[in-house]
């Protein structure tokens, strides 16, 4: 899974998370047995996907900051490399936005 889709993944838990706090609080007064136990359920479901929002926002922040790690390192190797791949795409998004 990439950074980008962990992150959304992350952002639509949170949506869902607060729409289902603002559901259980909707229905606080309301009684019965059938409406009580939807929302014990609903609080269960809502703890577990706050915790996996939680687990892959962290793994995500990791993934990054070994991705930046090695990028660092990469660059500080290969200086002159690093430096032409720059100019070359920095040419070729030039390159690109000039002929529209």
């Amino acid at each position: 899974m990439t950074t980008e889709t962990t992150q959304k993944l992350v952002a639509d838990f949170k949506v869902l998370a607060a729409d289902t706090q603002e559901l259980i609080k909707a229905t606080a007064e309301q009684s019965g047995e059938k409406i009580a136990a939807a929302r014990d359920k609903a609080r269960l479901a809502l703890a577990n996907v706050q915790a996996r929002a939680i687990a892959a926002e962290a793994a995500a922040a990791e993934k990054a900051k070994a991705a930046a790690g090695a990028t660092d390192e990469y660059v500080r190797s290969n200086p002159w490399t690093a430096i032409g791949v720059t100019a070359g795409i920095g040419f070729l998004i030039g390159y690109l936005v000039g002929r529209r």
